[in-house]
């Protein structure tokens, strides 16, 4: 059966669309007006005016789903659009291109008659120019007195100081000094950031996305292609996206100080994509078993020693054998025997959605909203739960990677990064995780569970960055220690006591003023006065 195409375009655009599409595309039938259809169109194509207000694209998209459901609709962005990226992810399009070349345009349509689903965005931000982000308090001391002012000037410049760095580490420079200094530079700016947060408190509320801390990551360019759109289809377009990333190598944008960085590049990436074609094969596995969704989470964690028993093999490689106290030992082997398998990341957030969205394409909760697993905004919060886990899985075992060499080595020649041979330099990395932990296990995340923040680890193709999400975390901060619960118990007083302690401080400025205008500065007149008078006596007694 001939496919049939149903084209809006303006004239010109239409006529150069339709005479590619039925030259690239043999025995398609590209059709202007819905009279001159002979059924039902097998896909519509809409080229949107540049001119046209972003508040009436989705009302006339939806318009258009309406007269022709279940037909899939491609959109065709024009070049140079000024709609913000989080408008467009939110529109209920199969097909989504932003100022497509022929090739991609042929692929795209041929994917979308097939029962796929395509998106390819442009957008540098994903608030546009016309979102949240481009909005700045005209006079922000005179809306939140000092101490917003103080926080907000603080946050911008650490903040233009980041961007700045990270432009320099794009693509990171070949002088490794001057690398590492960049990077070191990076980590005093995230704990300066940090420190400004803990010391003016919950007035970073009032902040926005005007001090970078949007909820919504940076979307630089989106491109996501769904062969099918089931659970294999939304895997395999998930896993698409983070091989590109890792496959661009591995730069710390995170602002921490992380395990994985001790590694070589080579094993750096052999572990990660380790963990990435294990979680392929624990996916397979939990669909074959046809396990219900609610035990999908005990399951997945009778399975984690084993995936990351597979991933340090093959890391490792089984059959690599190093001298240790004269013989010969299997380093494989001996990783497994020391490791500590059944580590758990606190920070790790909850397996089921993730599970259940992978495994039985269930719909994911994404920003308030409950979302079919093949739309792209649920498909972009998978890639970012998927990559967090794949970091954090990589730092345990990481970590246990560092602990097994600094008792072998001839080992740190093998795994470790050159700089690493010596001891010192390996106990000094070492002790400067440990000290990082144990900070933020006393600190920080009573401080995230108390803000309901939650920290994740994004791979884009510049490296990893780090993501902040606002979720409830009330059942985690029940079960903190008594002395992580002293943290939250000191906020929580802070926050109790600064309207009275704000209210004390602009009595005692209203005395002062009082004081100084009312009483010093009328003793100060009268001295003057005073003397004024007497030096006009001693003038007329002297003629």
């Amino acid at each position: 059966m001939t496919p049939q195409l149903l084209l809006f375009a303006e004239p010109l655009l239409r006529d150069g669309l339709s005479r590619l599409i039925e030259a690239r595309l043999a025995g398609s039938r590209v059709i202007h007006q819905p009279s001159e259809l002979d059924g039902a169109p097998q896909l519509v194509i809409w080229a949107v005016d540049a001119g046209m207000e972003a508040e009436r694209l989705p009302i006339e998209l939806q318009m258009l789903q309406e007269r022709w459901q279940p037909v899939p609709l491609l959109l065709l962005l024009p070049h140079g659009h000024r709609w913000p990226a989080t408008l467009l992810l939110q529109l209920p399009a199969t097909g989504l291109l932003d100022a497509p070349e022929p090739d991609a345009l042929v692929a795209a349509i041929q994917t979308l008659l097939a029962g796929g689903r395509v998106l390819e965005l442009r957008a540098a931000d994903p608030l546009g120019s016309g979102g949240a982000a481009d909005q700045r308090p005209a006079q922000p001391a005179a809306a939140g007195g000092l101490g917003p002012w103080l926080l907000l000037s603080g946050l911008r410049q650490v903040d233009a100081d980041i961007q700045a760095c990270q432009r320099l580490l794009t693509p990171p420079p070949a002088n490794l000094l001057l690398r590492l200094v960049l990077e070191g530079r990076l980590r005093e700016l995230a704990t300066a950031r940090q420190l400004l947060l803990v010391l003016w408190g919950p007035a970073s509320l009032v902040v926005g996305s005007s001090a970078g801390e949007s909820a919504a990551p940076p979307i630089p360019r989106t491109a996501l292609t769904l062969q099918q759109r089931n659970a294999a289809g939304i895997w395999n377009g998930v896993t698409d996206r983070l091989r590109q990333g890792l496959a661009a190598g591995f730069a710390n944008r995170s602002g921490q100080l992380l395990a994985l960085e001790a590694l070589r590049p080579e094993r750096r990436s052999d572990l990660l994509l380790s963990l990435l074609d294990q979680l392929q094969r624990v996916r397979e596995q939990l669909a074959g078993e046809g396990i219900p969704a609610n035990e999908l989470a005990e399951r997945w964690r009778q399975l984690q020693p084993q995936l990351r028993q597979q991933a340090l093999r093959t890391m490792a490689s089984p059959y690599v054998q190093l001298p240790r106290d004269g013989q010969l030992c299997g380093v494989a082997d001996l990783l497994i025997r020391q490791a500590d398998l059944e580590a758990h990341d606190p920070e790790l957030p909850a397996a089921q959605p993730m599970l259940g969205s992978l495994v039985l394409a269930q719909p994911l909760l994404v920003e308030g909203q409950l979302l079919a697993a093949d739309e792209p905004r649920a498909l972009l919060h998978l890639e970012l739960l998927v990559g967090n886990w794949l970091v954090r899985s990589g730092e345990l075992l990481a970590a246990d990677v560092l602990a097994c060499c600094a008792d072998w080595p001839e080992l740190r020649r093998y795994l470790l990064d050159p700089q690493l041979l010596s001891t010192r330099n390996l106990e000094r990395l070492r002790n400067q995780l440990n000290a990082q932990q144990r900070w933020q296990s006393w600190w920080e995340r009573p401080v995230a569970l108390y803000e309901s923040r939650r920290q994740l680890f994004a791979l884009r193709e510049q490296g990893i960055a780090t993501i902040q999400l606002t979720e409830p975390r009330d059942r985690e901060l029940r079960q903190l220690s008594w002395s992580q619960q002293l943290v939250t118990l000191a906020l929580e007083s802070r926050d109790a006591l600064a309207p009275q302690v704000q209210a004390m401080a602009r009595g005692l400025g209203d005395l002062l003023v009082v004081v100084l205008t009312q009483v010093v500065g009328r003793a100060i007149g009268l001295v003057g006065r005073g003397i004024l008078q007497g030096m006009g006596r001693n003038l007329r007694a002297s003629q």
